[in-house]
């Protein structure tokens, strides 16, 4: 699952990276240390390619009766229970209700840094945050719905990280699942997409090769937390990485220094 993630490129290394104009009145909404379901967050959908939006992290369906939180869309649906990482069966995800729609119309790239995740037995008691060595900002596969309430007239646009199964770098926090993370090459093919075979074929795990993950402090459990130190190391990266690397990362980019 990936409940937990971190936007702090600023608007304008969003705006150049992905091509897109941001609106002015959300921009305080960056940056976000601890971004979790209820979130306001940053995303480009199929609809409005150009435009940098900011919907609800957590999906409700426009046919519910009551407002949800579905933060994550599983790409195989109610299969792979087991979470085997070798699966390699159908991505059942085009046949459940809250997402069938979404995953043929309605897709978004979920703008983001890094993810946490925690170990599969014991959660955020044990969080790492999760990166791309040589790309960020980066984009998750997301799926997105606009939702109204009757009773008032709120219009709710809100989204779900879709995730897949975990990659060698994932295994190793332990954890059994990762959000599905888009390749460069395939950010405007998940916008544009219009075959099921093709949008389902991006659906798979990101190299591990290409990722690197550090533990931090268990306080980022906690939702109202939300300050640049939830992010320190407070261990080594699962991965060796050359100290000077290391060095001009965090001059170029800010995040994840080490006072160790």
């Amino acid at each position: 699952m990936c409940g937990r993630y971190v936007v702090v490129s600023s608007v304008e290394v969003i705006e150049k990276r992905f091509q897109v104009k941001a609106p002015e009145l959300p921009l305080k909404m960056i940056p976000n240390y601890n971004l979790g379901p209820g979130s306001m967050a940053p995303v480009i959908t199929s609809d409005k390619p150009k435009e940098l939006q900011f919907f609800q992290f957590g999906l409700t369906p426009s046919w519910a009766k009551k407002k949800m939180y579905f933060f994550n869309a599983r790409s195989e649906g109610d299969g792979n229970k087991e979470n085997d990482p070798n699966y390699t069966g159908g991505k059942g995800i085009i046949s459940k209700p809250s997402f069938r729609k979404p995953i043929r119309s309605q897709r978004c790239l979920v703008i983001a840094d890094a993810f946490i995740e925690g170990s599969t037995n014991e959660g955020l008691d044990h969080p790492f945050v999760v990166y791309l060595k040589q790309r960020r900002p980066f984009a998750l596969a997301g799926i997105f719905d606009r939702w109204t309430n009757h009773e008032t007239g709120e219009i709710v646009h809100s989204f779900a990280i879709i995730t897949t199964t975990a990659n060698e770098l994932l295994q190793k926090i332990p954890h059994h699942r990762s959000p599905v993370i888009l390749a460069e090459r395939d950010e405007q093919r998940w916008l544009k997409a219009e075959h099921l075979n093709e949008i389902t074929s991006m659906l798979e795990p990101y190299p591990s090769e290409e990722m690197n993950a550090y533990p931090v402090s268990p306080r980022i459990k906690n939702p109202r937390q939300n300050d640049r130190d939830l992010i320190e190391p407070v261990g080594q990266r699962l991965e060796p990485e050359t100290e000077s690397r290391i060095k001009t990362e965090i001059k170029l980019e800010g995040m994840g220094s080490s006072k160790k």
